[in-house]
């Protein structure tokens, strides 16, 4: 198999931290079962699932002080990372995630130098997640100068100005779907049709549909599973990734996306996946055209 190379975007890099707890009550105290810490961000999210996935990732964003000893390829800043909380009781996630820091003129320019850098090893590049404190057009000024396809996962604002640099494929959900077009209404393909750009739109338990230039394609796990589904994006976005990368073909790449991101669902931390599940879902997710 061919040598590719990925490299993702965190620019709003957490220190996660996930509790399991027997049930969730609000104004009660919890007996904590168990602990995971590990670093974070949809994008770091991503670059653990390519290497779970034997893929060569490169990762790069901003670290903190406190992270910088767990992403030592990152821009430091001189501000702490965001931390981000999951409690998982049963089958329920509950998130509460911290803004991002405020990041320097200096910080900013340290990082476009890293980007350039990097991008121009890449096959693939992978920006995703909200923004710190940056201009809400940070995303498209490393589009614009990035060499390489690039996908966005991302929202509000800052996909807004994405999509008008010219990604190769951006990935919302439903909601952010929607959110981006101002309206709830009509069939995601539609909707996505309406930006002019690639667009592998997520749709939960349903699956997911992809509309691009060459046609619109649906497809949706064979069957449901139970768990957290918090990295089941990030999960999909990896897969869109080596698809990319490896030239696959559009519903190639939806299939295989919508297998990893279910079988990220069945593990309790982001970043991670259920090999096993992976594997059979492979051979039985089905893709039709619209």
């Amino acid at each position: 198999m061919a040598v590719v190379v990925i490299l993702t975007v965190t620019l709003n890099a957490a220190l996660d931290v996930t509790y399991r707890v027997d049930a969730l009550r609000p104004g009660g105290t919890h007996r904590v079962e168990d602990v995971h810490t590990r670093p974070g961000g949809k994008g770091v999210n991503v670059a653990d699932v390519l290497t779970q996935l034997g893929e060569q990732v490169v990762a790069t964003g901003f670290a903190g002080p406190q992270l910088r000893a767990l992403l030592p390829g990152f821009v430091p800043i001189a501000a702490e990372s965001r931390r981000t909380v999951a409690v998982l009781a049963g089958a329920e996630a509950t998130l509460f995630n911290e803004p991002g820091p405020v990041i320097s003129a200096g910080e900013w320019t340290a990082l476009l130098s890293e980007f350039d850098r990097l991008a121009a090893d890449a096959d693939v590049v992978v920006l995703s997640g909200r923004l710190p404190g940056v201009a809400p057009d940070a995303y498209a000024q490393l589009i614009t100068r990035c060499p390489a396809p690039v996908i966005l996962d991302a929202e509000g604002d800052c996909l807004r100005h994405g999509i008008a640099a010219g990604p190769t494929l951006i990935k919302p959900n439903q909601d952010e779907l929607a959110g981006l077009l101002g309206r709830e209404s009509g069939h995601p393909a539609d909707l996505a049709a309406e930006l002019g750009v690639n667009v592998a739109a997520t749709l939960g338990s349903d699956g997911a549909v992809l509309s691009t230039a060459d046609g619109v394609w649906r497809s949706r796990p064979p069957r449901a599973v139970t768990g957290n589904p918090t990295g089941a994006g990030d999960a999909f976005t990896a897969a869109l990734a080596v698809g990319l990368a490896r030239g696959r073909s559009w519903p190639q790449i939806l299939a295989d996306a919508v297998a990893l991101s279910a079988a990220a669902v069945a593990v309790p931390v982001a970043g991670a996946f259920d090999a096993a599940m992976y594997r059979e879902f492979t051979d039985l997710v089905t893709v039709v055209k619209d």
